[in-house]
C-alpha cells in the first residue's frame, strides 16, 4: 500500500550569512537577510521523493510555518517534487515567541486532518538547534518515532531505521503511522530543474492559522539573552614538550 507523507519544511536564516544579534539582545536580525529552506528539512524532502520513485510514496505534503515569505520554502519543496504545500499562516510579530511546541501541535494537527502514514522533518533547524519538533510530535500523536534517521527502508511490518547514536549506528523497527527525522548522512538533496521550478507554481498550496487547527499560539518559554559566543583567544607556539608542560602548569591546567 502507498503512503502518504507529511514534510515539514522550515524557512531559516542561510547558511552562509553571518548572524547579527539584535541590540535588545532577545533574537536575532532577520530583516534584509538571506533566508533558505533549513538543510536538513531538504534531506527529509529528498527523502519522501526517493520513496515516491521506488512507489513507496502516493503523495507528499509539504507544510511550512511562517510569514509570507516561507510560501517561498515552500515552492521549493513543491520544485524538488513535493505534490501540494500547506502554508501556516504566522504573523511577523509573533515569530521570535512560535516555539517547537507550538510547531509539533500545528503537525500533529495537520497529520490527523490529512490521515497521513509518515510525519517526515529535518533532524533540527540550523536557526535554533533545538531538535525537539519531531520527538513532541510523535508525543502529541503517541505514534513511535524515529529520529537521526541515516537509513529508512520499508517492510511488510512498516519501516526499519538506522539511527546515528553516540556510539555509532542503532538499527530500529517501526510500526506505521510514524513521525521521522532526518540526519545529515540520509541523503544528499537534489536540485530542482528550471522545468520543475515552472511546474511548481502551478500547484496547490492551502493557506490556514493555527487558530484554524485549533492550536494555542501563548509562549512557553522566555528568551532572557541572545548573546554572540565569546571570542576564542589566539592560539601559542610552544618550542618543545618542557615548554608546553610549563605553559601548561602556569594556566593551572597541570600540577605534575
Amino acid at each position: 500500500m502507498a503512503l502518504k507523507v507529511l514534510v515539514g519544511c522550515k524557512r531559516v536564516i542561510d547558511y552562509a550569512v553571518k548572524i547579527r544579534i539584535k541590540p535588545d539582545k532577545l533574537g536575532v536580525v532577520t530583516e534584509g537577510v538571506k533566508h533558505s529552506m533549513n538543510p536538513f528539512d531538504e534531506i527529509a524532502v529528498e527523502e519522501a521523493m526517493r520513496m515516491k520513485e521506488r512507489k513507496l510514496v502516493n503523495e507528499i505534503i509539504v507544510v511550512s510555518c511562517g510569514p509570507a515569505q516561507a510560501m517561498e520554502t515552500i515552492r521549493t519543496a513543491l520544485a524538488m517534487g513535493a505534490d501540494r504545500g500547506i502554508h501556516v499562516e504566522i504573523p511577523v510579530d509573533k515569530m521570535d515567541t512560535f516555539q517547537p511546541l507550538h510547531v509539533s501541535k500545528v503537525l500533529a494537527k495537520l497529520a490527523e486532518k490529512e490521515k497521513v502514514d509518515i510525519v517526515m522533518l529535518g533532524k533540527l533547524a540550523i536557526d535554533d538547534d533545538s531538535n525537539q519538533t519531531a520527538q513532541m510530535t510523535a508525543s502529541l500523536l503517541d505514534w513511535p518515532q524515529g529520529v537521526f534517521a541515516s537509513k529508512i527502508d520499508k517492510t511488510d511490518a512498516g519501516l526499519e531505521i538506522i539511527r546515528e547514536v553516540d556510539g555509532g549506528l542503532e538499527t530500529i523497527r517501526t510500526t506505521l503511522p510514524a513521525v521521522l527525522s532526518a540526519d545529515l548522512r540520509l541523503n544528499e538533496p537534489r536540485y530542482a530543474t528550471l522545468p520543475n521550478i515552472m511546474k511548481a507554481k502551478k500547484k496547490k498550496v492551502e493557506k490556514m492559522t493555527p487558530a484554524d487547527l485549533g492550536v494555542d499560539m501563548a509562549p512557553r518559554i522566555q528568551i532572557v539573552s541572545v548573546e554572540d559566543p565569546p571570542v576564542r583567544e589566539a592560539g601559542q607556539t610552544v618550542a618543545d614538550v618542557d615548554d608546553l608542560v610549563a605553559k601548561l602548569k602556569e594556566k593551572g591546567f597541570s600540577s605534575a
